[in-house]
C-alpha cells in the first residue's frame, strides 16, 4: 500500500478556527457492519426540518479525526443545517477503504459499503433526515469509497463528489484489502459499456434514480495515474447514457489551469493541469454540486433524488 502525500499536505493545513456548536461523536450499534467501521458523527446544534446528511470518508493512512478537522463540512453544516458523518476505517494496515471486495461492490452485500451505508439509514432515522438528500465526497481512497458507494448504492445517494480516485470495480479482487497496482497505474482499461456493467451488476434488476456525480483528477497524479480519469468518465457516461463527447467545456474553474468538462446534467469531471495526487479540495464547489446551502422552506425546492436538479 502507499503512503498517500495527501497526509502530508493537509496536516501542514491549520484546522478552522472557527467555533463550533456542537463536536463530533462516535455513535455505535447503527446496524449492519460486517467488517466494524467506525462511526462519527456532526450534528449541528440547529438543523433544517429535514436535514440532509453529508458522508465523507477519509483517505489511506488518514481518520475521520483528521477529516473532520481538516475540512470545513463541520462548519458548513453549522451554517446551513445539515448532519455530517465521519467514517473511519478498520484496516490496520493502512487505513484503507475496503473498495475490492464482492461485498463492498453489491447491493446490501457486505464489506466497508455496508458499514457506511448503515450509518446513514440510522442518521436518517434519529435525526428526522431528508433521505432524498444524502451526499458522499472524498479524496483518494475516500474518493474511491465514493465511487463505489454511489454505484452500490444508487437508492441511498442523491450525488457524489469523488477527488483523484478510480472508477467502480477497478480495484476489484479476492479481498477486502486488495491493491491494484495494475489500476493505480491506469493499466486497466474498459470499455464504457464494461464498465457500466460493473456498477449495474452491482443491484441487479435496479432502474430508477442515479446519483449525480462529478470526479476530480490531477494531470500529474502519480500515485493514482491520470488514466484513472479517463476509466471514470467512460463508466459514468455510459451508466447516465450519455456519449463520451463532451457538451460543455469551461477552462481556468474553479482554479487556475483547471479544466471541466460536462458530459451531461448528471456527470461531469475536472482536468487539473499539474496537480499532483494531493489534489486540493475546494469545499465551496461541493457544498454547491451538492446544493447544501439550499433550505428547503415553504415553496423552496433543493435539489434531491425527487427533483433530480434545483428549481
Amino acid at each position: 500500500m502507499f503512503v498517500s502525500t495527501l497526509v502530508a499536505s493537509l496536516l501542514a493545513v491549520a484546522a478552522s478556527a472557527q467555533e463550533l456548536s456542537s463536536q463530533l461523536t462516535q455513535i455505535k450499534d447503527f446496524g449492519p457492519n460486517p467488517r466494524n467501521v467506525e462511526g462519527y458523527i456532526y450534528v449541528p446544534k440547529v438543523l433544517q426540518a429535514k436535514p440532509p446528511i453529508l458522508v465523507s470518508p477519509h483517505w489511506c493512512h488518514g481518520t475521520a479525526q483528521q477529516v473532520f478537522d481538516y475540512r470545513s463540512w463541520a462548519s458548513a453544516g453549522d451554517q446551513y443545517g445539515f448532519i455530517t458523518i465521519y467514517p473511519n476505517s478498520s484496516n490496520v494496515a493502512d487505513s484503507c477503504w475496503d473498495v475490492s471486495s464482492n461485498g463492498s461492490l453489491t447491493h446490501n452485500g457486505g464489506g466497508d459499503a455496508l458499514g457506511i451505508v448503515s450509518m446513514v439509514r440510522w442518521a436518517l432515522k434519529k435525526y428526522g433526515g431528508d433521505k432524498d438528500r444524502v451526499f458522499v465526497t472524498g479524496t483518494s481512497s475516500g474518493a474511491m469509497m465514493t465511487n463505489v458507494l454511489v454505484g452500490s448504492y444508487p437508492d441511498v445517494f442523491a450525488a457524489g463528489s469523488a477527488w483523484a480516485g478510480v472508477a467502480f470495480g477497478c480495484f476489484a479482487g479476492d479481498g477486502f484489502d486488495v491493491w491494484s497496482d495494475a489500476c493505480a497505474t491506469g493499466k486497466i482499461v474498459k470499455t464504457g459499456k464494461e464498465w457500466a456493467a460493473l456498477v449495474k451488476n452491482a443491484y441487479p434488476g435496479y432502474h430508477s434514480f442515479r446519483p449525480k456525480l462529478q470526479v476530480f483528477h490531477g494531470t500529474n497524479d502519480t500515485v493514482l495515474y491520470p488514466q484513472n480519469l479517463q476509466e471514470e468518465i467512460k463508466q459514468w457516461t455510459s451508466v447516465f447514457g450519455y456519449k463520451q463527447t463532451r457538451v460543455e467545456t469551461t477552462q481556468n474553474t474553479p482554479l487556475q489551469g483547471w479544466t471541466r468538462y460536462r458530459y451531461g446534467p448528471k456527470f461531469e469531471a475536472y482536468s487539473a493541469a499539474g496537480v499532483d495526487h494531493s489534489i486540493p479540495n475546494q469545499d465551496d464547489l461541493v457544498l454547491e454540486y451538492f446544493d447544501l446551502k439550499c433550505n428547503a422552506k415553504g415553496n423552496k425546492q433543493c435539489y434531491s433524488r425527487k427533483s433530480g436538479s434545483r428549481t
